[in-house]
């Protein structure tokens, strides 16, 4: 007979997702295979707390646990707990496939079969023929609390579909969520980057290293999901996801708003008064950029097309803005400084006939 769930993780019923994860957590560092080598007694217990984890840290399946406990999960009379004692009997017997479902009690189209889905719901399997939903939406829905429906033209093995696996109840596992930092660059243009992930609660502190797409134009806040690279699922059940959220590490003299880039470029005081040429750095090489005459500090030169791809469509980019400040010149010869001062005095005298 198996153990009470609450009582393999040392917890009283009813106990809250924080403290079952705390408890399951303890206990798999202590009778972890990779700690207890060739411990017989150490793998079984292992076995027992990773099953009631699973169960108890699922909220559908432990509400079914709670009503129900380990009939709920056992094929061999879901109902039995519920305390329907003819479920049994009808459902795994000859009440449902034999005569008194089959020819003469509902039609050719009579019931087939049914089970637990990997979500912890109750999925109804039904022949083409029988119209019968309503009366197994009441019978399975008031007990299960609702479930999907599904057809099948087969019989009543077939009917069972990824509900129960010959060692248990099957589900998938839980998705695990890390986090990783690409460079501007990287982001910008897309990479194939070795990322190594460590588990502080693993034994050994233990890590593991996956090649993971960054795929160009990525943004920090977006999610890369690895498929199958979560938690291992029970009873074959589908391996969960790794959601990793990125991160885009900073880039001196660049600063990024969506698609768009903004950078700044420095040109000397004669070339802002009298106009020219000034070389911008871009994500894609130097660009040569015209230098109107009269050009104030702060003023923006647009770059079009210079910005980060867009995720959706590689054929559109961004723009990169260029602000234009004015170097001044700091130290000055007698000379320059003479001439520096008629120019002052000109334009005094321009303002002052205005």
């Amino acid at each position: 007979m198996k153990r009470d769930y609450y009582e393999l993780l040392g917890l009283a019923k009813g106990a809250d997702p924080s403290a079952i994860k705390k408890a399951y957590r303890k206990l798999a560092k202590k009778y972890h295979p990779d700690t207890n080598p060739g411990d017989k007694e150490a793998e079984k217990k292992f076995k027992e707390i990773t099953e009631a984890y699973n169960i108890l840290s699922d909220p559908e399946k432990k509400k079914l646990y709670d009503q129900f406990g380990h009939a709920a999960f056992d094929q061999s009379g879901a109902a039995g707990g519920a305390g329907t004692s003819g479920f049994h009997g009808g459902f795994y017997g000859s009440g449902f496939g034999g005569a008194g479902f089959g020819s003469n009690g509902f039609g050719s189209g009579g019931f087939s079969g049914g089970g637990f889905t990997g979500n912890g719901g109750y999925q109804e399997y039904h022949f083409e023929g029988g119209n019968m939903d309503d009366m197994f939406g009441d019978i399975f829905g008031n007990m299960f609390h609702g479930g999907t429906s599904r057809k099948t033209s087969s019989g009543f093995g077939n009917g069972f579909h990824g509900g129960f696996q010959s060692g248990g109840f099957q589900s998938k596992g839980s998705d695990l969520n890390a986090e990783v930092t690409v460079g501007f660059d990287e982001a910008a243009f897309g990479c194939d980057k070795v990322i190594t992930l460590q588990d502080p609660n693993a034994p050994g502190n233990s890590s593991q290293s996956l090649k993971v797409h960054i795929p160009a134009g990525i943004d920090t806040g977006k999610t890369i999901r690895l498929r199958g690279k979560g938690m291992p699922g029970t009873n074959g059940g589908d391996a969960g996801d790794l959601m990793l959220k990125v991160k885009v590490a900073d880039k001196p003299g660049y600063e990024r708003k969506g698609m768009d880039v903004y950078t700044t470029v420095t040109v000397p005081f004669t070339t802002a008064v009298f106009g020219g040429e000034a070389l911008v750095q871009t994500l894609y090489g130097n660009v040569l950029c015209k230098i109107r005459e009269g050009t104030q500090s702060g003023s923006k030169i647009r770059l079009k097309g210079k910005g980060i791809v867009s995720m959706k469509n590689p054929s559109v980019h961004g723009d990169q803005y260029v602000t234009v400040q004015i170097k001044v010149p700091r130290h000055l010869t007698p000379q320059a400084k003479e001439k520096l001062r008629e120019y002052e005095a000109l334009v005094s005298g321009n303002a002052k006939s205005a």
